[in-house]
C-alpha cells in the first residue's frame, strides 16, 4: 500500500487561515496590528521571490508589511543601523533579515543584533541556546513547519524513535531539539555517520535535510514510517529543463512510508506559513498576551 501524502499546500493554508483569524481577534479586541519587516540586501532573483512571496502573505493575512530594499553595496555598518531602527519600532513586532547576504557581511552579526525577541526566523544566537535547553523562543520556521506536520499526522509521538538526516543550525539541529521536547528518542545522521542506511531503517520518523537528491532509499525506510522531506535539489530533467527533488527517493519510498512529503508542495509552503505564525507569536509576547494555540511550540 502506497503511503498518505502529506499535502503542505493545503496544510499551510489552513495554517496561514488561523493566522489571519488571529490577527483579526488581536486587531477587535485589543487594537494590535502584527508587523513584520522584511530587509533585502541586493539583488538576488530567488530572494526577491520569496520576499515578494512574504510581503503578499503578510499582507493576506491582515499584518503590516514593511519592506526595506538596500542596493548590494550598502555597508555593514548601515544594515545594523537600520536593524537597530526596526528594533526600536514598536509597530514591528518581526524582523527578517533575507540571507544570502553580500559577502562583504557578517551574517551571523547582522542577525545577531535583531532583537531576539523579534527574531521570527528563530536565528539569534540566545533563541538557539532557549530552543536547545527547552525554554520558550522563537522557533525557525522550516523546523517548526515540520514539527506541525508530524504532530498532525501523528499526534502523541513519545518514545518514538526519529532520525534526523543533516546538522545544520538551520533545520538539523533545531529539528531534533524539537523531537526531544517531544519525548522522542532523536539520533542526528549526517556524512560521516556508519552504516547510515540501518540508522534510518530503524527509524518510525525520518526528517531529512542534508541537500542530496534522493539520497534515501526506499530501503532504507522501515515499514510505515513517516517521511519528511526538507530537501530542495534541482536536477536536470532532459531537454535542457530541470525539475525539483528532495533528498528522498520519493517513488521507492512511498511504497514502502506510512506517510511521506512530496517535493515541492511538502515542507516548503510551511516555511511562510510559520514566518506568519511566529509573527504573530512574537506580537503577543511583546504585548503580555495569551499565545495563540497551536502556531508555535
Amino acid at each position: 500500500m502506497s503511503a498518505t501524502i502529506i499535502d503542505g499546500k493545503a496544510f499551510s493554508a489552513e495554517i496561514r487561515g488561523r493566522v489571519a483569524k488571529e490577527v483579526a481577534a488581536l486587531k477587535r479586541d485589543h487594537g494590535l496590528v502584527p508587523g513584520l519587516a522584511v530587509v533585502l540586501v541586493g539583488a538576488d532573483p530567488a530572494s526577491e521571490v520569496y520576499v515578494r512571496s512574504k510581503g503578499r502573505k503578510t499582507v493576506e493575512a491582515g499584518m503590516e508589511s514593511f519592506e526595506h530594499r538596500l542596493p548590494a553595496e550598502t555597508t555593514e555598518a548601515d544594515l545594523l543601523a537600520l536593524v537597530e531602527k526596526l528594533n526600536a519600532d514598536p509597530a514591528v513586532h518581526g524582523i527578517l533579515v533575507q540571507l544570502p547576504l553580500p559577502k562583504h557581511m557578517n551574517a551571523d552579526a547582522v542577525i545577531n543584533a535583531i532583537d531576539p525577541a523579534k527574531d521570527v526566523d528563530g536565528f539569534h544566537i540566545s533563541n538557539v541556546g532557549l530552543l536547545g535547553t527547552g525554554q520558550k523562543a522563537m522557533v525557525p520556521c522550516t523546523p517548526l513547519g515540520c514539527l506541525m506536520m508530524l504532530r498532525d499526522q501523528l499526534g502523541d509521538m513519545s518514545g518514538k524513535e526519529a532520525v534526523v538526516i543533516g546538522r545544520s543550525n538551520i533545520v538539523g539541529k533545531p529539528m531534533a531539539h524539537l523531537l526531544l521536547g517531544e519525548s522522542c528518542t532523536v539520533i542526528i545522521a549526517h556524512s560521516r555517520t556508519k552504516d547510515i542506511e540501518e540508522v534510518v531503517r530503524r527509524a518510525d520518523i525520518v526528517v531529512a535535510a542534508v541537500g542530496r537528491p534522493g539520497m534515501v532509499k526506499g530501503s532504507w525506510i522501515k515499514p510505515d514510517a513517516t517521511v519528511i522531506d526538507v530537501g530542495i535539489n534541482r536536477i536536470d530533467a532532459g531537454d535542457g529543463k530541470t525539475r525539483l527533488v528532495g533528498d528522498v527517493d520519493f517513488d521507492e519510498a512511498r511504497e514502502v512510508a506510512g506517510a511521506i512529503t512530496p517535493v515541492p508542495g511538502g515542507v516548503g509552503p510551511m516555511t511562510i506559513a510559520c514566518l506568519l505564525a511566529n509573527t504573530v507569536t512574537a506580537a503577543c509576547r511583546a504585548k503580555g498576551l495569551p499565545e495563540p494555540e497551536g502556531l508555535t511550540v
